[in-house]
């Protein structure tokens, strides 16, 4: 830690005589250190603020550790395709499919569940995919210039993102999605299982058909990728404090202060990029977004015998297995059940058998579990950008299974908004404000 950090937060209060706008030095707080929270500070920093990431924990500490690793710059379909509501029952009741829920946590989840489910329509998947292709398009590029001149970069690959079906059948009935991103601009080549395991020979004759997604990355560690960029932020002399905000002082719907197990706290500008610890402080601010916690689960695989060459989604059991660094990850399963209640063993089992299924012949030393939790908005679509009309406070989580994938230009877009600069892409669909309260 710097010098900084040995100042009493009184330093950190407000005081409109030594905070500069119009391009100029401001002091901003960042809430979060996973993926999204880092990025935003160090886009942020390099526009020539000084800025302070507050994290409970410290960075990559949650998701952005225990994600699937992927940059799926494709990932422009949502959950929430037509005809869900008909195969949920089943999908809840089997115990081989990938969709869990805590059944105590049932009567809470009920008014959320009722608004996503809302959104199983046409229509509103191709809004999202036209908003998302906008966000994701260029998450390879987006990831080398956020990690360019640090130790971050070594974790960066970009190998195709490949999914595979066990029959041709299972591929065609998977065809909503694959026009929907064809659609939305996005390359990807489909070949028979033999074609290739002549690439890769790992999964043999697993699959009789795969499905190549051009232009698509992979973090060969996420949780380490996220730590150096957060140790490139502080040698650049940004400050990182653990401690945990409590609450937030609210006048007139405009934040003016963080209060922390450390004292108040605030700034010019304060950015929330809490993932699923969103909620509560984002509807005291009045942008009450519909919004629960996904749990998601993987387990881990030390010293493999073996390595796939590319991450490879699993169709049948919507799990991604991704080669790590002396580690292989089997990522995915979707419960729900809050943010409170502990894992389940059901979605551990299901993972572990799977894999055991897949990979037969596979000998590792041991087994690592972990849990974590998502952050889902009812319409699947992140928010990002400011959550009242001064422009105070703002938002940047809501990124459900992309917050990996779309954390760094996240923060870019987060930065130019707070220079008043008008970024690239459409933020309309993004916009914390049409929750706002009226």
């Amino acid at each position: 830690m710097g010098a900084k950090d040995s100042l009493p937060f009184e330093c950190l209060l407000w005081d409109t005589k030594s905070s500069k706008q119009n391009g100029e030095e401001m002091r901003v707080i960042v809430v979060g250190a996973g993926i999204v929270g880092v990025s935003c500070a160090i886009w942020l920093q390099r526009s020539g603020h000084d800025v302070t990431i507050v994290d409970k924990a410290g960075p990559a500490s949650g998701t952005s550790h225990g994600n699937a690793g992927v940059l799926a710059a494709g990932a422009v379909v949502p959950v929430t395709i037509p005809g869900l509501l008909k195969r949920a029952p089943g999908m809840l009741l089997s115990p081989n499919a990938p969709l869990f829920l805590k059944w105590s946590y049932l009567p809470k989840l009920m008014p959320f569940l009722a608004r996503y489910l809302g959104y199983a329509t046409d229509a509103h998947v191709d809004h999202y995919a036209n908003a998302m292709a906008t966000l994701l398009h260029d998450s390879v590029e987006q990831h080398r210039s956020l990690a360019a001149g640090t130790e971050a970069e070594a974790f960066i690959g970009a190998e195709d993102y490949c999914f595979g079906y066990a029959t041709k059948a299972a591929f065609d009935a998977d065809s909503y999605g694959w026009e929907k991103r064809k659609a939305a601009g996005y390359d990807y080549e489909v070949v028979d299982g033999t074609t290739y395991a002549i690439y890769d020979p790992i999964f043999g004759t697993a699959f009789e058909t795969v499905v190549r997604c051009k232009n698509h990355g992979r973090i060969s560690d996420p949780g380490k990728y996220v730590k150096a960029l957060a140790d490139h932020f502080m040698a650049q002399g940004g400050t990182l404090h653990i401690c945990e905000v409590t609450d937030v002082e609210v006048v007139d719907g405009v934040i003016s202060a963080l209060n922390t197990t450390d004292g108040d706290m605030s700034a010019d500008h304060i950015v929330f990029a809490m993932g699923p610890w969103s909620k509560a402080i984002a509807h005291k601010l009045g942008v009450k977004v519909p919004f629960e916690s996904e749990r998601g689960y993987h387990i881990e695989l030390t010293n493999p015998s073996e390595m796939p060459k590319s991450p490879m989604m699993v169709a049948s059991g919507k799990f991604v297995i991704t080669p790590m660094d002396g580690r292989l990850r089997a990522a995915g399963v979707v419960e729900f059940g809050g943010l409170e209640k502990g894992p389940s063993r059901a979605p551990f089992n299901l993972l572990r058998r799977q894999v055991a299924e897949l990979l037969p012949n596979l000998r590792y030393d041991e087994v690592i579990e972990w849990m974590g939790h998502r952050p889902a908005p009812a319409d699947s679509l992140p928010l990002i950008g400011a959550n009242d009309p001064s422009a105070r406070s703002f938002s940047a989580f809501g990124h459900q299974h992309v917050g990996l994938t779309g954390g760094p230009k996240t923060g870019r877009i987060i930065a130019d908004l707070i220079d008043g600069k008008k970024p690239n892409i459409e933020l309309a669909p993004f916009d914390p404000m049409k929750h706002s309260a009226r």
